[in-house]
């Protein structure tokens, strides 16, 4: 392996041994480590892979830190990226799978996440005012931003107001540099068939097929997830919705992508063999999305047209970012504890060079130590 894979993989599989809090938090931390840290890539080409990771299905940070990894490292960069990212989770929810099959319950960690919570908003907070500041160009793009933010806290879905983002944005400066340009466009289309399965016995095949769906079709952040996961698993029968509960609630106190949930559901389903089927099939398409799209994003910036769509989509996302941000500081921030970790965690980001995984670590210490002792 040679050292730009060997530094792809340290690097991803950090971050997914301490990637708390949910896709926008992922991104931030990611932006830290390959832009302001290692300089892998400008803060705008950053965005731009922002703007594209979010047109496609699958879970955005994951897709994100292997369009880093092709960037850094080309094609074997992409999946040495998204392994190593996904791995951590992966093995631990596996543990965790094991035990709550055997057991019957979870792990007491609600005083470490109490703790965590806090201390990503101030990292997600980071992240929003580095990318908006790059994002935001013009007064034109500041009020397409400010009506996403709208859009996203009155409940709009994101991908749509995303799309309508950067439909609008395209014909705005379009009509206003006033020139014409001819705009080739390919849109991939996926249809996958409805999948056909014995309430009886569940098959390896089977489950890696359902997975492969939800991978294929799922679009948003990782938390949709459940929607999906309800539709397939609950109503054939094969999960009980407190099993499905459990399953979301590992894959939110682990680190790294919340879809390592199918990791945790096809054990249960179907032991080993059934955890790596599902997790194969949910993230295998993202995989094969970022190969298709990546070289395309070069020919994307290059012309008028897309760039005027890339720029808009890509204030669209820092405007989906600080809608997560937002509603996650109302549902966090409800007691003095979590509002002292938070203003903490808000100084050692945005005063000090402490790295952010460190910013996680002493978040989660606090929050265990608060919660249990006062």
């Amino acid at each position: 392996m040679n050292s730009k894979l060997k530094e792809v993989a340290k690097v991803f599989f950090k971050l997914g041994c301490f990637a708390f809090g949910g896709p926008a938090a992922h991104i931030a931390m990611m932006e830290e480590e390959v832009v302001s840290k290692r300089q892998w890539m400008t803060r705008h080409q950053f965005l731009d892979l922002i703007g594209a990771t979010n047109l496609i299905p699958g879970p955005n940070s994951t897709e994100m830190t292997m369009h880093c990894g092709y960037e850094r490292a080309g094609k074997k960069g992409l999946f040495i990226a998204g392994i190593a990212f996904i791995f951590p989770a992966i093995v631990i929810t596996a543990i965790l799978a094991y035990f709550y099959v055997k057991y019957g319950n979870l792990p007491e960690v609600a005083p470490f996440i109490f703790g965590i919570k806090p201390a990503v908003l101030a990292i997600i907070a980071s992240a929003v005012f580095k990318l908006g500041k790059k994002a935001i160009k013009t007064l034109e793009l500041a009020v397409l931003g400010a009506l996403v933010v709208l859009a996203s806290l009155i409940g709009v879905n994101e991908v749509f107001a995303l799309l309508i983002a950067g439909v609008l944005g395209t014909f705005y400066f379009y009509l206003k540099e006033k020139k014409t340009e001819s705009l080739h466009s390919v849109f991939p289309v996926f249809m996958m068939s409805g999948i056909s399965a014995s309430l009886v016995k569940i098959s390896t095949i089977n489950v890696f097929l359902t997975f492969l769906k939800v991978g294929a079709i799922l679009y948003g952040s990782g938390y949709v997830l459940f929607a999906y996961l309800d539709a397939e698993l609950v109503t054939r029968g094969w999960l009980t919705r407190v099993e499905l509960l459990d399953a979301i609630a590992v894959g939110q106190f682990t680190p790294g992508p919340v879809l390592s949930t199918s990791t945790f559901i096809g054990y249960q389903l179907s032991g080993f063999s059934g955890a790596l089927a599902a997790t194969t099939g949910i993230f295998l398409p993202s995989f094969l999305f970022v190969l298709l799209l990546n070289p395309l994003i070069p020919k994307m910036q290059q012309s008028k047209l897309l760039r005027y769509f890339l720029d808009a989509v890509n204030v669209a996302a820092v405007a989906v970012m600080l809608a997560v941000l937002v509603i996650m500081t109302k549902d966090t921030l409800i007691d003095w504890k979590a509002i002292c970790i938070a203003l903490l965690a808000c100084y050692l980001v945005f005063k000090t060079k402490l790295s952010t995984i460190w910013v996680i670590v002493i978040g989660s210490v606090l929050g265990y130590l608060l919660v249990t002792f006062l």
